[in-house]
């Protein structure tokens, strides 16, 4: 589960044009402020001196952003677990907010936009009083930052919450497909042992071992394709035409097979062994119960961005309670593949076609390998 064994967020360092940009904007802002405010109410300063000061005022903090920000992630203020973070972080603002007094101490001595015609004092007066002058503001800046990457820790969270969630999601649905396809391959095996037990029953020994052989050579082929979920329609027709091939070892001439694919389809990509239990429903409720055997069609079309598979049989009709019956398990899987790989751009109809038959017709997007 998402979380359970999840490793500690990395975070990521902040480019450092955001941030020269939004505290270059910041120090602008207040340094053009001011500057007019005092102008307009008749002050009398240096006043590119003191534009000037005022902008290089907040070069400290750009400097020292990334590095409260990395504090802020290794060492998170909340929830409170331990008191030394909360030291650390103390410490960390208490440094800076003397580094940042120094810097402004330093730059009214050198620029002196206050007065001009007189010395601006003591540095180390002037620092202390930069210091204590600002020392709210500056918790204020220190807690703004730690914000601001807490905020972007908890969107770089969410979005690993999301990836982590969307990988879950789809190896759950690789595992429900993968479920759901295994089911069809021992169900044709023992359908089809049990038709190779009922020819040596019946003393037709040639076709029981010409349905073995071809049951091994499908087998061996279902074996190196059991990696893929989709394959190109016209792999699948392969398998389709062989699973038809051990059915006529069984049924001789009693079955009959056509196939009507259109040309611009053989390279649309469907659902590995999505027509093998159609057709063996096809097989088993449509030929086997009638004397004379039958006829089993299998088109491909194309048409507005969809494929449209079909198997039809020329048999008896669906019963009114054909739903109840083994016919239904079949088509319940095939119905579910379908809904996992496609949602509900994929449609399964089956029905009676006219006067006699059964036809059961797939519809997906049409995709090229």
């Amino acid at each position: 589960m998402p979380g359970m064994n999840a490793k500690p967020i990395a975070a990521q360092p902040p480019q450092w044009y955001w941030i020269a940009a939004i505290w270059c904007g910041l120090g602008l802002f207040d340094a053009t402020q001011n500057v007019v405010v005092m102008r307009a109410e008749g002050m009398h300063h240096a006043w590119m001196n003191l534009w000037l000061m005022l902008l290089l005022s907040w070069l400290p903090w750009a400097l020292v952003t990334p590095l409260v920000m990395q504090m802020g992630s290794r060492y998170p203020l909340l929830p409170v677990r331990s008191p030394t973070a909360w030291m650390r972080h103390a410490a960390l603002w208490a440094t800076i907010s003397l580094v940042a007094a120094a810097w402004m101490a330093g730059l009214q001595e050198v620029l002196n936009p206050w007065t001009p015609n007189v010395p601006p004092g003591p540095y180390v007066d002037l620092w202390l009083v930069k210091f204590y002058d600002q020392l709210w503001s500056s918790l204020i800046l220190y807690c703004c930052i730690l914000i601001a990457r807490y905020m972007l820790d908890s969107r770089e969270r969410l979005a690993r919450q999301e990836v982590e969630a969307a990988r879950l999601a789809e190896q759950l649905t690789k595992a429900e497909l993968a479920a759901l396809r295994h089911q069809v391959e021992p169900h044709f095996l023992f359908n089809a042992l049990n038709g190779v037990a009922g020819l040596v029953r019946t003393g037709q020994n040639e076709s029981a071992v010409e349905m073995i052989a071809r049951l091994s050579d499908f087998m061996r082929h279902l074996v190196q394709d059991s990696g893929r979920q989709e394959v190109p329609l016209a792999e699948e027709l392969k398998f389709a035409q062989m699973y038809l091939g051990i059915q006529s070892a069984r049924f001789a001439d009693r079955l009959r097979v056509k196939i009507d694919v259109a040309n611009d389809t053989g390279r649309a990509i469907v659902p590995s062994l999505i027509l093998q239990p159609i057709v063996e429903n096809a097989v088993k409720h449509g030929i086997a119960a009638r004397a004379k055997g039958g006829a089993i069609e299998i088109r491909a079309a194309r048409a507005n961005g969809k494929l449209t598979l079909s198997v039809y049989n020329d048999g008896p009709g669906l019963p009114a309670d054909w739903e109840a019956n083994g016919a239904a398990i079949g088509l319940s899987n095939v119905r579910n593949r379908l809904h996992g790989l496609y949602g509900d751009d994929a449609t399964l109809k089956v029905g009676n076609e006219g006067r006699r038959g059964v036809n059961v017709s797939i519809s997906m997007p049409f995709r090229e390998q």
